[in-house]
This record gives C-alpha cells, structure tokens and sequence, in this order.
C-alpha cells in the first residue's frame, strides 16, 4: 500500500531491541524513548522523571496535553499512576504513532487519546485549556521551530488554566538555548523553574502561569496517593532535585518531600 502524503513528510524511526529494553530512534546516535521490558510503564531516562516534577506544585491535575509521544514513557507513566487524570497526546509523526502497540502504549478511551496534529497548532487552536502542558516533541532534526518560537510559549501559557504548569525539555547542548529560555520567561515572567538533569544534556523547564513556584512552601509538596511505593521511590531522585531547585529560589535552607502518605521524606 502506498504511504499517504502526510507520512511522506516524516522520518521514519526504527525500534532497537535489547534483551531487557526496547528504544526508539531516529539516529543511531541518540535515543529517544527507551522502555524496560519487565516494566513498560516505568521511566527509563532521567530526563523524563524529571519532568513529573509537576507533581510538587500539582499533585493531581484534572488533565495532561502531551506534545510528542515518542514511545509514550510519560504517557504510559501517567496514564497508570494518575487515575483520575484525562491525558490528550499530540504527535505529528504518523509512523511514530504506529508503534504504540510496540510500546505498549494504551488503546484510546474516556480519559486517554493521541491524536495525530501539529501539536503547535494544536496548543494555538485548543478550546479546552489544561492543568499540565508537556512539551517532549523532538524529531529527526531535533527541536522543530514551531515548538520553541514566542508565538508557541505565549499560546502554551493562554491555553493553561490559572496556576497551570508547562513543563518543557530543552537540551542544554543547543546553539539556541539561552534564547528558548529568555521566550519562555517572556511568557511566563518570573514563574519559571531551571532544572538540570544528572548527565548534563536536558534542563527541564517548569512554567507556571500566574502563581510564581516561590509562592509554594516546601511542606505543602506532596506527592499523589495514587503512586505505589515503587513508583513513588523512583521518582525520589528526580523529584528532589526539583524540589532543591525551588527551595534556592525561595532563599530556604530546609524542607523535604511528602509521600503519598503524607510524611515527609529527606533528599537524598
């Protein structure tokens, strides 16, 4: 059968099988979503449990947009551990969405779907505002224009709710950062967060839209009762990275991180 115009005008990415993992690429060189075999839903590079740092500031948003699906790690991820949460992804890419059965990535229902759009129109276009907006939509190229121009910062915070977070991954490494930073900030003004991840290459920036992160105390971070203790403690790491993050920007010295308990847990 032939490919259909729209497919044409993408890259197809090709899946690299280990014997305990399953990861997507573009290039040989970097990869783009990486699945364990015995833990589908698991996240698998530190960058992406890095940007569950949401859950600090909102422990249980009522929706998630998603721009870019890859091999759906975030998606899956939430779709598991936050029950009550309706989750929109926006991939561009037709053969990126056909390997969801791959990824084990789950069928549509009443509270999760992908769709296949411009997720840059999408965010401009969206009559439906959101809790969280993920921004994870790299391509064979890298980060596309239209996902990281002004025009797209300042649509991503009208789309947001009040008190609403845009969580984006940037790769510190790009020629252009430092001004994909300063549009965001633009944007946002000073409720912008700058968190590095362990190996160098990603910050994750957290946006939020109307309630600066220095607003929220320390004791009130919780982390949702729906997470297991498995999920829960592979987030720690991260998460407390995030947590430290917001702390310097309040000038506190102090305060750790609630489980899905509600005690506190010290960093790491």
């Amino acid at each position: 059968m032939p490919e259909s115009k729209e497919s044409t005008h993408h890259v197809r990415p090709f899946v690299y099988d280990t014997l305990h993992s399953k990861a997507l690429h573009f290039t040989i060189c970097e990869v783009q979503s990486s699945m364990r075999l015995r833990d589908p839903d698991a996240l698998d590079l530190e960058y992406t449990r890095m940007m569950m740092g949401f859950l600090l500031f909102m422990a249980e948003p009522q929706n998630i947009t998603m721009i870019g699906l890859g091999g759906g790690s975030l998606a899956k991820f939430c779709y598991r551990h936050l029950p009550q949460t309706r989750i929109l992804v926006v991939e561009i890419n037709p053969h990126v969405i056909a390997l969801r059965d791959e990824f084990h990535i789950p069928s549509d229902d009443d509270r999760f779907s992908v769709v296949l759009a411009d997720g840059a129109q999408h965010v401009r276009t969206s009559t439906s505002p959101c809790d969280i907006l993920m921004v994870d939509g790299y391509d064979s190229e890298g980060l596309p224009p239209r996902l990281c121009s002004q025009r797209f910062y300042d649509d991503g915070f009208a789309l947001l709710r009040p008190g609403g977070i845009m969580v984006v991954n940037l790769q510190y490494s790009h020629d252009h950062y430092a001004i994909h930073l300063d549009r965001i900030r633009r944007s946002f003004g000073d409720s912008v967060l700058v968190v590095d991840d362990k190996d160098g290459c990603n910050s994750i920036v957290f946006a939020r839209k109307g309630v600066g992160f220095a607003q929220v105390r320390q004791s009130a971070m919780r982390l949702p009762e729906s997470l297991d203790v498995a999920a829960a403690a592979a987030l720690l790491p991260a998460l407390t990275q995030v947590a430290a993050v917001s702390r310097q920007q309040q000038g506190e010295s102090s305060g750790g991180i609630g489980g899905p308990s509600g005690h506190a847990r010290s960093p790491a």
